[in-house]
C-alpha cells in the first residue's frame, strides 16, 4: 500500500487520525472555557500520566478549542534549565501587544506593559545574553520585588485585567509541568488562586507526569480546590480497535480482527504505540485486510525504532546507578513494585537508595504511586530494559 497515504502518525505530539478515548476530558475543557467566559467561576485543569498516553496531543487540541472559543492562547513547555519567568515573558508580551490593537477602552493593556516591564527588571530576564525590554516604563512597586511567589500573581492579574478590559480570555497552556522547580509551582498555583478570587478571565491547562499532583498538593494545600487532575491512561480495546479500524476504512482497508488483538496484546492500549505498529503495518501490507502475520512481522522493526528513539533517548541520560535501578525495577516486572524488593533485588538497604530514586524522579523515569511502592513513567520500559541490559547483576 501507498506509504504516502499511511493515515498513522507516530511522533512527539503528533495528532494522530483519530482522537479516541478522551471525550471526557474534552467535555470538561468545552465546560470549563464557556463557564470563565461567563465570569463562572471553574477548577483549571492539569491532566496527568505516563509518556506515551497522548497528553501533549490532548493539550493541543485544548489550545485549538480555546482559539475556537475566541481566547488568546499561550503554550509552552516546561525545561529543567528554563526557568519559568523566562518561558512566559515573550509569551505575555506578544499577548499584551495583541490586546493592545482590540478595540476598546481605558489603560489597562498599558498598565500590563508596565507590570510586565518591573517584572522582568525584578527577576532580570535575559534571552540569549540580550535583554529583553520594552519601551515602556515600568510600574514601580507592582511584580518587581524579585519574588516569584509575590510576583507572579501580580502579573497575572494585570495580564487578565487588560484582557477583561478588551473583552477577551487568556488561556496558558504549559506542557511537561512537573519540570518546574518547587517556587515556580508554588507561585503558578497562588497565580491561579488571585485568578479564581477575583474571577478574572485566565484559565491555566497543564500537563505532567503522575507525580504532578503529589507535587502541587506539597506545594500548596488548596491546589486540589484550584484544579481537575484528569489522569490520562491507556485505551479500552474498544477505543484501540476504533483508533486503528476508523483512519485505514477511509482507504478501503481494515484490519483482521487477529490482527487488532495482536496489537492490542502488544501496546497494551498506549496510543503512541498503536501509532508505531499501525504505522509499520499499513508499510508492510501488500493489501487489505492487514493480517496477523503482517503485525507479527512489523513487531521486530517496531520495537527496533522504539529502542532506538522512545526508549534510549531517556535511557542515555541516566548514570550506571540509575541503570542499575531501573533494571533491578525491570527484573521484578512492569510493576509498581515496593521500594524494599527493588533493595532486595540490589543487595542494599532501603535508605542506601534514597539519592538514586530521587534522581529519578526527577529526571521523570519513575514516580510514587502509593507509599512505598515505585513505577515506570514509560509504558513498556521494563521490557526494554531487559533487552538494553540481557544479564542483570547488582554489580554490573
Amino acid at each position: 500500500m501507498d506509504p504516502i497515504k499511511n493515515p498513522f502518525s507516530p511522533g512527539a505530539g503528533a495528532p494522530p487520525p483519530e482522537l479516541v478515548g478522551r471525550d471526557e476530558v474534552l467535555e470538561q475543557t468545552r465546560i470549563l472555557l464557556g463557564r470563565i467566559k461567563q465570569k463562572r467561576p471553574e477548577k483549571s485543569i492539569l491532566l496527568t500520566g505516563l509518556r506515551g498516553v497522548g497528553k501533549t496531543v490532548l493539550l493541543n487540541e485544548m489550545e485549538r478549542m480555546a482559539e475556537a472559543d475566541e481566547y488568546r492562547t499561550i503554550l509552552l513547555e516546561a525545561h529543567e534549565n528554563k526557568s519559568l519567568g523566562i518561558l512566559l515573558v515573550p509569551h505575555l508580551r506578544r499577548l499584551l501587544y495583541e490586546l493592545d490593537r482590540l478595540a476598546g477602552t481605558g489603560d489597562k493593556v498599558r498598565r500590563g506593559l508596565a507590570v510586565l516591564k518591573s517584572f522582568i527588571g525584578g527577576i532580570k530576564v535575559k534571552v540569549d545574553d540580550f535583554e529583553f525590554g520594552l519601551e515602556i516604563d515600568p510600574e514601580k512597586g507592582a511584580a518587581d520585588s524579585g519574588d516569584l511567589e509575590i510576583d507572579l500573581p501580580s502579573l497575572f492579574a494585570a495580564v487578565a485585567e487588560a484582557a477583561a478590559e478588551r473583552g477577551a480570555c487568556v488561556a496558558i497552556l504549559i506542557d511537561e509541568i512537573q519540570y518546574f522547580k518547587k517556587k515556580e509551582l508554588s507561585a503558578l498555583i497562588m497565580a491561579m488562586h488571585k485568578m479564581q478570587q477575583r474571577q478574572l478571565p485566565l484559565v491555566l491547562l497543564g500537563a505532567g507526569l503522575p507525580i504532578l499532583p503529589g507535587l502541587a498538593g506539597e506545594s500548596k494545600s488548596y491546589a486540589e480546590r484550584l484544579f481537575s487532575f484528569p489522569n490520562i491512561g491507556a485505551l479500552t480495546k474498544p477505543d484501540v480497535v476504533k483508533a486503528l479500524q476508523d483512519p485505514v476504512k477511509k482507504a478501503d482497508v481494515v484490519f483482521e480482527k487477529e490482527a487488532l488483538n495482536e496489537i492490542f496484546r502488544l501496546t497494551q492500549g498506549y496510543p503512541y504505540f498503536l501509532q508505531e505498529w499501525g504505522y509499520q503495518a499499513w508499510n508492510l501490507s501488500d493489501s487489505s485486510p492487514i493480517e496477523l502475520a503482517t503485525i507479527q512481522n512489523a513487531t521486530e522493526k517496531v520495537v527496533a525504532r522504539l529502542d532506538q528513539n522512545f526508549f534510549r533517548v531517556r535511557f542515555d541520560r541516566l548514570t550506571p546507578g540509575e541503570k542499575r535501578f531501573l533494571r533491578a525495577m525491570a527484573e521484578l516486572g512492569a510493576g509498581p513494585h515496593r521500594t524494599g524488593d527493588i533493595a532486595d533485588i540490589l543487595k542494599v538497604k532501603i535508605h542506601s537508595m534514597g539519592p538514586t530514586r530521587a534522581n529519578l524522579i526527577k529526571k521523570g523515569m519513575i514516580y510514587s504511586p502509593s507509599h512505598g511502592e515505585m513505577a515506570f513513567t514509560v509504558p513498556l520500559f521494563d521490557e526494554f530494559m531487559r533487552r538494553a541490559i540481557p544479564e542483570f547483576s547488582p554489580n554490573n
